[in-house]
């Protein structure tokens, strides 16, 4: 029994190491619970036996040397059937484009799964669901993703060209000149995949519709993608994928009876929800810009008033009176 623990520890130890974050022997001990001695020994047995397991200083813990893959075992029925769904249902029905290889990979995982987890994962299948918003057909966008995707990977600018409708909102033009592009990461939000990256020509890290690229081409040019840029750290509190350069707090106060539907969502990371005597909410978050928000406002229609700020009420209010007018006799 002693030497199925020891196995098992070993087999963890390696699935950590080999993933995104770094463990040190402290906290290694810690998420095995044993002693840190005991990461040493286990650290010992496992070059010895000729998994190289190395510390590297610049990232701050451990991790495998180049050439050494462990591929998945022992997964419980659960940790199966969640990368079912995200497989089959997400991956191999292109509910998200792009992602048809992770299905080929559970294939491959299945493969390895001992015959009474199949047997459970076979009897649930098609009796849990995963359905997303209806996404941007791949289309003629995948060899948009490729080069995207090898740009980020081998740090080389693409030449571009990228057509924009106007924005009623902004006031854009359309746009279809010719531009280099340093993509810094791939986004999908929603319903469609976006590239993040600084744009020849204009300021800030700009965020384009893959389905807009009408030509990408690979270029020699290298760049570099600044150590402090992440996706999170950019969007920031913007409503979707456009952060404002205001941070504005944002009131709005729901009626009854889709103020229960409203509340039951995760809209915005900073809302709190305060549930009124009359039925009614008020949802107060803190949101960077504006030019998202505002249609989301409007799509919620009568049952939802702008308390603050003042400007967004306006552009609600004046927006809204334009649809009206449309529909007027």
């Amino acid at each position: 029994m002693k030497q199925n623990s020891d196995v098992h520890r070993l087999l963890r130890i390696i699935t950590l190491v080999q993933g995104p974050d770094a463990y040190s022997t402290e906290r290694l001990a810690a998420e095995l619970g044993v002693s840190e001695r005991t990461i040493f020994r286990d650290m010992k047995k496992l070059n010895d036996t000729g998994v190289p397991v190395v510390f590297d200083e610049a990232r701050g813990g451990y991790r495998v040397g180049a050439g050494f893959f462990l591929p998945p075992l022992q997964l419980t029925v659960d940790e199966a059937l969640a990368l079912a769904l995200l497989c089959d249902d997400v991956a191999q029905k292109e509910q998200i484009a792009f992602l048809a290889p992770a299905w080929r990979g559970l294939a491959k995982i299945e493969a390895q799964l001992p015959p009474e987890t199949r047997a459970e994962l076979d009897s649930l299948a098609g009796h849990v669901v995963v359905r997303t918003a209806q996404a941007d057909p791949a289309g003629g966008s995948s060899d948009v993703y490729d080069r995207m995707r090898g740009a980020i990977a081998s740090r080389r600018a693409l030449l571009c060209e990228y057509e924009s409708p106007a924005s009623i909102s902004r006031g854009d033009r359309a746009e279809s000149e010719e531009f280099h592009f340093e993509p810094y990461a791939l986004l999908f939000s929603v319903r469609a995949w976006y590239a993040l990256g600084t744009r020849e020509g204009r300021e800030g890290v700009r965020c384009l519709k893959l389905s807009r690229f009408t030509r990408v081409a690979t270029t020699a040019n290298a760049y570099e993608i600044p150590a402090s840029f992440s996706v999170e750290s950019h969007l920031g509190n913007a409503w979707r994928l456009i952060p404002g350069s205001i941070e504005h707090e944002v009131v709005l106060r729901f009626e009854a009876p889709i103020s229960e539907t409203v509340a039951d969502t995760r809209w915005h990371a900073t809302q709190v929800i305060e549930h009124e005597p009359d039925g009614s909410i008020t949802m107060r978050m803190r949101v960077a810009g504006l030019d998202e928000i505002v249609w989301w406002v409007l799509s919620m229609g009568p049952s939802c008033r702008v308390v603050e700020p003042p400007e967004l009420a306006e552009r609600v209010r004046a927006l809204a009176e334009q649809t009206a007018k449309m529909y007027s006799v």
